[in-house]
C-alpha cells in the first residue's frame, strides 16, 4: 500500500498500524474496479478492501457496493511488509455493516482466504517465457523443430498409428472431395459419347421404319393398280361377248 497523505517515508515495521483482526469504522477515499481504499481515523495508512471481501455474493465492480466519502465497517485481515512498504488488507463481509459486529470472531474465514492467497502466489517471481520453435529439420527422424543431437527417437523400425474407422471414413471423404477434376471430365465425356450413340441408333431405327412404311405403301399402290387393270380387262371382255 502507498501513503496517500505523503507524510514522509513508509514505516519499516508494523508499529503505528491497526492491530490484526481488529474492527474499526473508516472512510472510503478511493474506489477502483478491483476494490476500495479505506482510511481509518488516527492512522496514516490506507487499506484495500478487495472486491472479494466486500460481500458474501459475487461483486464485479467495487462501485456497485461503495462510493467515495462513505463510511464503512472493516476488519483488518492482513498486514504485510514488502521492503519499506506495508500493505493493509481489510474485509467488509466479516463485519455487520449496520451494527459493526464481528461476524468472524474466530477468524476462520480470514485464515481460509489467506491460505487461498498463498496457494496462488508465485514466490519465484519468474516470468513465463515462450520459446520459439526452431526452423530446422532433424536428419534422424525427419521431424521439424529440433536438432539431430536432441532427437529422442531410437534407431530401428518406425511405426505409424493405425487410424480408426471414423478416421478412415473421414480420409476417404476428403480424398473424394480432393480428387482432381480430370475424373469428372472423363465421366462427362463418356456420358456424351453414350448419348451420341443412342441418338444415332434412334435415327437409324426411325429411318428403317420410314423406309419400311414407304415400301408397304408402294406395294399397296401397285396392288390397287393391278386390280383396276384386271377389272378393266374383264369389263372389255364382257362387252365384246355382248356385241358378238
Amino acid at each position: 500500500m502507498s501513503d496517500r497523505g505523503g507524510h514522509g517515508r513508509e514505516p519499516a515495521g508494523l508499529d503505528g498500524l491497526p492491530p490484526l483482526h481488529s474492527v474499526a469504522k473508516g472512510e472510503v477515499v478511493s474506489v477502483q474496479s478491483y476494490g476500495a481504499f479505506v482510511r481509518l481515523p488516527g492512522y496514516k495508512k490506507e487499506g484495500l478492501v478487495h472486491v472479494s471481501e466486500m460481500s458474501a455474493s459475487r461483486v464485479e465492480n467495487a462501485s456497485e457496493i461503495v462510493d467515495v466519502g462513505e463510511h464503512v465497517w472493516i476488519k483488518v485481515i492482513g498486514r504485510e511488509i514488502q521492503g519499506d512498504k506495508v500493505k493493509l488488507s481489510f474485509s467488509m463481509k466479516a463485519v455487520n455493516q449496520g451494527t459493526g459486529q464481528d461476524l468472524d470472531p474466530n477468524n476462520v474465514m480470514a485464515d481460509q482466504d489467506a491460505r487461498r492467497r498463498k496457494q496462488f502466489r508465485d514466490h519465484t517471481s519468474n516470468r513465463i517465457t515462450l520459446e520459439a520453435v526452431l526452423n530446422t529439420t532433424c536428419s534422424k527422424c525427419g521431424c521439424k523443430g529440433h536438432f539431430t543431437k536432441d532427437c529422442f527417437s531410437a534407431p530401428g523400425l518406425q511405426y505409424a498409428l493405425v487410424p480408426e474407422e471414423d478416421d478412415e471414413e473421414a480420409q476417404q471423404q476428403q480424398t473424394a472431395t480432393n480428387r482432381p477434376p480430370q475424373d469428372s471430365d472423363k465421366k462427362k465425356k463418356k456420358k456424351e459419347k453414350k448419348m451420341k450413340k443412342k441418338k444415332k441408333r434412334e435415327r437409324k431405327e426411325s429411318d428403317s421404319d420410314s423406309s419400311s412404311e414407304c415400301k408397304t405403301k408402294r406395294r399397296r399402290h401397285s396392288n390397287s393398280l393391278d386390280r383396276q387393270e384386271k377389272k378393266k380387262k374383264k369389263h372389255k371382255k364382257q362387252k365384246s361377248h355382248k356385241h358378238s
